[in-house]
């Protein structure tokens, strides 16, 4: 979902080699991190007292109330060894804010949940002991996390952070309009082109002309143009997304890119969808409200759509550009991340604990149940509570069947890029300035990515 990331894209920019303390290699292919050795089980039995585990999270509402319900769970039975104290830090790029000023202070919280795109620097930082350091330790087997969602948390093959909450994006139906127009639901838009002559056939006006119903809709959010890329099997940056280096460029002004937003565009233009600007909140409001007939959100929302909206909801799979394309969707979400200097290996360790169990089978069916967050365990899904809510919301099953389908490949595993907020914002831009008119897509695209491109270097120097 959307965030806002001026904070954030502020941060990575400024003064990011002063958190640089202690050892590593911060390149991508490696997948260093400072204090990489890990402790193992028995810094908890040779600890005195109960072990205290300081938890920065960004979870609200729902998702706070089953997160606490994990949190005491796990606490009751490690009574008297280890309490976790989750502490709710503000959205994401809040978080992650007062994470790199509890760098400079030397007082990091022992474990903090931060989203996707704050991955780079999370790595960059030098403050983390990867999830790979504690599971080569134990010998403890990562198998069972999901292929995708480990593609992009990890690094040189390494898993850098223990994936937590996933989502991903669906293309959502309102299969009531659907059958108002003479139009099969099941019959979904496999590329932008038939989504495109969907949404005219959709678009609905009253007696006096004007649109009471758009076929399309979405929030102009660059995460959107995140994930066509990826399903086109085409890169956002170099160095295949920054994964086999550090990215020194956004390559998202190709011809794949000018594609997407141009089509964009164009349905806007032509009065075929709906224009409710950057505003996630807006754009869902417009479908539930019931005045756009196909709509791109996250898995996230789908338990809200369902029973907020006053007619049918369908999912699909997130459209390919052309019907040839053999990409997929780019894990969304966030993570969970071990703080290394200024920590007793206890506490390292109890983290750790905390993480197995929050990744397990049965506390991943209970989050997925409980928010609507892709389980990362594909365990999980066999839980007999799970396939209940599965059966309830049969909708989820198109995500299931989605992210099964998807290859991991660099182009899925998304981008590593330290500015990523930015080049995100830049790309909102150049879909705005397309809509106006005022540029082509691709002049668009490629003005943002030139505008980037300092912030980038500025960002690459001042981590090495």
């Amino acid at each position: 979902m959307k965030k806002s990331a001026r904070a954030l894209a502020a941060l990575l920019v400024a003064g990011l080699s002063l958190t640089a303390c202690g050892s590593g290699d911060s390149g991508s292919g490696s997948g260093g991190s400072a204090d990489a050795g890990a402790p193992g089980a028995q810094a908890l039995d040779q600890a005195t007292g109960v072990t205290s585990v300081e938890f920065w999270h960004s979870m609200t509402g729902k998702n706070a109330d089953v997160l606490n319900g994990l949190v005491s769970q796990f606490n009751a039975a490690h009574q008297g060894k280890i309490e976790v104290k989750a502490q709710f830090q503000g959205k994401y790029d809040e978080l992650v804010t007062k994470y790199k000023a509890a760098v400079q202070q030397k007082g990091t919280p022992a474990l903090a949940q931060v989203y996707d795109i704050g991955t780079r620097f999370m790595i960059d930082s030098k403050q983390t002991v990867p999830a790979q350091a504690f599971a080569d330790k134990d010998g403890y087997s990562l198998d069972d996390l999901d292929a995708n969602i480990r593609n992009y948390y990890s690094v040189g093959g390494k898993l850098q952070s223990m994936p937590f909450n996933s989502s991903m994006p669906l293309l959502y139906l309102n299969t009531d309009a659907f059958k108002e127009a003479g139009l099969d639901p099941a019959q979904v838009p496999k590329d932008l082109n038939e989504l495109g002559e969907l949404a005219k056939k959709l678009t609905k006006k009253d007696a006096d002309g004007k649109t009471v119903r758009y076929g399309f809709g979405a929030a102009i959010y660059g995460w959107f143009v995140e994930q066509l890329l990826a399903e086109s099997g085409s890169m956002y940056c170099d160095n295949d997304n920054g994964r086999s280096n550090k990215a020194g460029k956004v390559v998202f002004d190709s011809a794949q890119g000018a594609q997407i937003v141009q089509w964009w565009a164009d349905l806007v233009k032509g009065g075929y969808a709906a224009n409710t600007g950057r505003t996630t909140d807006d754009a869902q409001a417009a479908f539930k409200a019931g005045t756009v007939a196909m709509h791109l959100e996250s898995t996230g929302v789908l338990r809200g759509y369902t029973e907020a909206a006053k007619f049918g909801v369908g999912t699909a799979a997130f459209p390919k550009v052309t019907a040839a394309d053999q990409g997929g969707p780019v894990i969304g979400g966030a993570s969970l991340w071990i703080s290394g200097p200024g920590h007793s290996d206890a506490e390292k360790r109890a983290a750790w604990e905390f993480e197995k169990f929050v990744s397990a089978p049965e506390q991943q069916a209970v989050w997925h149940t409980g928010t609507g967050y892709f389980p990362v365990n594909t365990k999980s899904l066999d839980d007999p509570k799970d396939k209940e809510w599965v059966a309830k919301y049969p909708q989820f099953q198109t995500a299931i069947d989605q992210l099964k389908a998807t290859k991991p490949t660099p182009a899925t595993a998304g981008c590593l890029l330290g500015v990523m907020p930015q080049a995100r914002k830049g790309v909102e831009t150049a879909i705005e300035q397309t809509i106006a008119g005022s540029k082509s897509a691709q002049q668009a695209l490629a003005d943002a990515a030139k505008e980037l491109q300092p912030a980038i270097e500025s960002y690459n120097s001042s981590v090495g």
